[in-house]
């Protein structure tokens, strides 16, 4: 882990840049030609947009969803990895303050956000990159990493503690999307014919990990050229991302497409990660997103990811392997996992799909 106790290079906070001025995106920020998400013509059309599922009727101790509603939310796991819920239990004015009070924390004075600027050897506190690659080209983004659970990690000190009661609502926000991250488990076990318990048990039953990831997209002069984040799949196990209600900017990959996301009123956008797409035995998939920008407005989103305990070892369950469809991935903890993550940054799906058993591939 020594390789991670610094940046190989000094930061550059791109909401610095974006409010100098400047005309064009440095050389840093131009991703390959390959790579540059097409701003004036959208690959997809206005009528197509992830499910949309309401949860009416699922609570912390009872599943009163329909049949219908279940059946949409396991076709949107096997299908898209990806789905918007509303009536999710979480106050729409939690979620606005949430939201605001961290737009308001990125338009402080730089000298005191950089007095929580990070390293990559947690990544916990206000960041501008990932991966520790020298001369890597960076995204067009600058972030606040910080720890839930357990509660050996969660640290107050490392929180914001401007603006006021920053760190209450975050508190407050995090409990919830705890309580709505096991609910929507209990749902993905019963629709893989599984305890509605199983995979949370997998996670480590009340000994998960959470986290949250806000991010912030300045204005760009180019956005034709660069990406807010880059594609990836998520590595840890459930993301439930609360976008900006204003500014759309997330694209899933589907059938070879991005496919801007166009947010619903207060809903969660809720994503499978890397870990459930393993327990699941690729039943459930694990999708390619990434972050477009714009140079008419900034965009804040919160990504809170629901992951596995650290270091259980994550394998496909049992009841989900077969003599016709053998177990694809190999048992690895999510903290050897992740590391690939924080030394090469975001890599599209390489990863779990280097992770597969050679006789599956």
């Amino acid at each position: 882990m020594s390789s991670l106790q610094d940046w190989p290079e000094p930061i550059i906070r791109v909401q610095s840049l974006s409010e100098s001025g400047l005309p064009m995106v440095p050389d840093r920020y131009v991703k390959p030609l390959s790579d540059r998400p097409n701003i004036h013509q959208p690959e997809s059309g206005d009528d197509v947009n992830i499910p949309l599922i309401d949860l009416t009727g699922l609570s912390d101790d009872e599943n009163e969803l329909s049949p219908t509603t279940m059946a949409r939310i396991s076709s949107a796991c096997r299908e898209w990895g990806f789905f918007q819920v509303v009536n999710h239990g979480v106050s729409p004015g939690l979620m606005d303050r949430a939201r605001e009070t961290w737009r308001s924390f990125f338009h402080l004075p730089m000298e005191s956000k950089q007095a929580y600027a990070n390293s990559p050897k947690t990544y916990e506190g206000y960041g501008s990159r990932l991966g520790i690659e020298k001369g890597a080209i960076l995204d067009w983004s600058d972030y606040y990493f910080l720890h839930f659970l357990p509660l050996t990690l969660k640290d107050y000190n490392k929180w914001p503690a401007s603006p006021v009661s920053c760190r209450e609502v975050i508190d407050e926000y995090g409990k919830e999307l705890v309580k709505l991250g096991g609910r929507i488990m209990k749902v993905l076990s019963t629709n893989l014919g599984l305890k509605q318990d199983q995979l949370q048990n997998a996670f480590g039953g009340d000994n998960l990990g959470a986290c949250l990831r806000v991010n912030f997209y300045p204005k760009c002069p180019q956005p034709d050229l660069t990406l807010g984040l880059s594609s990836h799949s998520d590595p840890g196990g459930l993301t439930i991302l609360l976008p900006d209600h204003q500014v759309p900017g997330l694209q899933v990959r589907k059938d070879g497409r991005w496919i801007t996301v166009k947010p619903a009123s207060h809903a969660f956008i809720v994503n499978i990660g890397d870990q459930v797409q393993v327990l699941s035995n690729a039943n459930y998939k694990s999708v390619e997103h990434r972050v477009i920008v714009n140079s008419g407005m900034e965009r804040v989103s919160l990504a809170f990811f629901y992951n596995p305990k650290s270091d259980i070892p994550i394998k496909p369950v049992e009841e989900l392997v077969s003599e016709d469809k053998p177990a694809l991935y190999p048992p690895m903890t999510f903290d050897e996992y992740r590391l690939f993550i924080r030394l090469n940054g975001p890599k599209g799906k390489s990863q779990v799909e280097s992770l597969k058993s050679p006789r599956c591939q």
